[in-house]
């Protein structure tokens, strides 16, 4: 019954999509359809066979292994304050952010992330016939935040239409930077948010050419990698990479007060008008039908509707916060549905944050961007159900 309900589900995002679709004659059928293959065999050679776990278990223990580098940085600076048991979120995980955007900032300033990131997104075009440029950026926003990944495309900018630029920006809205995920694997199970990461790759891409499908032409579509930094030494790639990492871990830190007080206030509304009910409730109803067909089992689906929906309304940060304390009462399957859904940067304002970015290289683009909107994030949804979808498909 849940193979029936997963399959259902994935047939309701593909069929929204393409309702929303503003050229159904161009869109590429066969490469929906070899993305569709490749998310069935992720799935299922990650969680079903024991080569996929082990590689998970290796992939996991690399995190561990630099979240342990990461905090001997963090105790060094910050170990003297005296704090309460369980530490503080913003010492324990946010901190984290810049030694893993350091890393990343020094792998790219030696060409070796770039040059992966090309023939990987190369490789992906070959077979599906989506554009070098599109996939190139949905490998690239695996490993770079929202802004990171559309400015390493910039000098690209000028092979932009507007049905490219929404397939750039869908990728770049429902995947998540690698310089984030340590702090993500801090609080949910690394095996879900490592899986997630490819899934949501291929689901961004799917659900994007669906809704804005391409034809480009070979003299359009060139994918230049000398251009993604600016640093003149390691050392330089060093610095700025820690400061960006800084920068992340306060903009993070300063949307948790923001997001978290303002749904507190939220709340406290709602109950005046509703006594004892809350927006998680609310949201919780609303995705439960969702939920449902994602494969969660339908005692918790009320719960976890209400994390989903508080990611969509707020941020993942704010969601997994939430979801945490549930993880010793919910069920192996939820836990990995959930886990899936909230991993990738797909909420309201991640709309700004895109169209900021995007401001920052043309600003005639930028306002196409801000016009996209909730068409934008829906398609992030959609994504994020879709890769949910099939993990929950191989989870029991």
């Amino acid at each position: 019954m849940d193979i029936l309900l997963g399959i259902l589900a994935i047939i309701i995002v593909l069929g929204l999509a393409y309702l929303m679709s503003n050229n159904k004659k161009l869109i590429n059928f066969k490469g929906v359809g070899i993305m569709l293959l490749f998310q069935i065999l992720i799935t299922w050679f990650m969680f079903k066979t024991e080569i996929g776990a082990a590689i998970i278990r290796a992939i996991s223990a690399m995190f561990n292994k630099l979240i342990e580098f990461g905090t001997e940085g963090i105790n060094f600076v910050v170990g003297g304050f005296m704090v309460e048991e369980g530490g503080v979120f913003f010492f324990n995980v946010l901190l984290l952010i810049i030694f893993f955007a350091t890393l990343l900032s020094v792998l790219t300033y030696l060409r070796i992330l770039p040059t992966i990131i090309k023939y990987i997104g190369g490789f992906i075009s070959k077979i599906t016939g989506l554009p070098r440029i599109e996939s190139f950026n949905a490998v690239n926003s695996i490993f770079f935040g929202q802004s990171e990944a559309i400015i390493a495309i910039r000098s690209q900018f000028h092979y932009l239409h507007d049905n490219r630029l929404f397939i750039v920006c869908a990728s770049a809205m429902s995947s998540v930077s690698a310089s984030i995920v340590g702090a993500y694997i801090l609080m949910l199970p690394a095996e879900y948010i490592l899986v997630a990461l490819p899934l949501n790759m291929f689901s961004a891409l799917i659900v994007g050419s669906i809704m804005a499908p391409v034809d480009v032409a070979k003299e359009d579509d060139q994918v230049d990698i000398k251009d993604v930094t600016d640093d003149r030494s390691i050392f330089e790639a060093m610095g700025n990479g820690a400061l960006e990492g800084g920068k992340i871990a306060l903009i993070v830190a300063s949307m948790l007060i923001a997001f978290i007080a303002a749904l507190e206030l939220v709340n406290w509304l709602v109950q005046l008008v509703f006594a004892g009910v809350t927006l998680q409730q609310i949201l919780g109803y609303i995705l439960a039908p969702i939920a449902i067909l994602m494969g969660i089992p339908a005692n918790e689906v009320i719960e976890a509707g209400a994390v989903m929906g508080t990611k969509i309304v707020t941020n993942e940060f704010v969601a997994m916060l939430e979801f945490q304390p549930m993880l010793e009462h919910m069920s192996e399957k939820t836990i990995g549905i959930v886990t899936v859904f909230l991993t990738s940067f797909a909420n309201f304002s991640s709309i700004g944050i895109i169209a900021g970015a995007v401001k920052g290289i043309d600003d005639k683009k930028a306002s196409i961007v801000s016009g996209f909107g909730m068409k934008l994030l829906f398609n992030a949804i959609l994504a994020s159900v879709l890769s949910a979808t099939f993990a929950g498909l191989f989870i029991r």
